[in-house]
């Protein structure tokens, strides 16, 4: 947070409400959606939330530490196509729900 610079600004009250609205929705502070949006403003991307980001590495580390196991008992683990695309597919579709509308 050191490299952190505190700044204030004003803004119209229906961009105040979006904010709100933003961060409530994605699980983030106004503050982080803002510097989101600088981002994608200076790079032409926008990064996740931070929420998002941890919540899909968590999943993959508990994935990798369950087959890691696995490996360790001696059990082959072979990768199935239609697991990993059945796995994809409902991220994606949990990931979809989450979403506002």
């Amino acid at each position: 947070m050191s490299d952190m610079v505190r700044k204030q600004i004003y803004i119209h009250k229906r961009q105040d409400d979006l904010i709100k609205r933003l961060a409530d929705a994605r699980g983030v502070s106004e503050a982080e959606v803002i510097r989101n949006a600088i981002e994608k403003e200076m790079h032409g991307t926008q990064n996740l939330p931070v929420s998002l980001s941890n919540s899909a590495l968590d999943e993959f580390i508990q994935l990798a530490l369950s087959k890691r196991a696995a490996a360790i008992k001696s059990e082959a683990y072979r990768w199935n196509r239609d697991e990993i695309y059945e796995e994809r597919l409902n991220r994606w579709l949990r990931e979809a729900n989450e979403k506002p509308e």
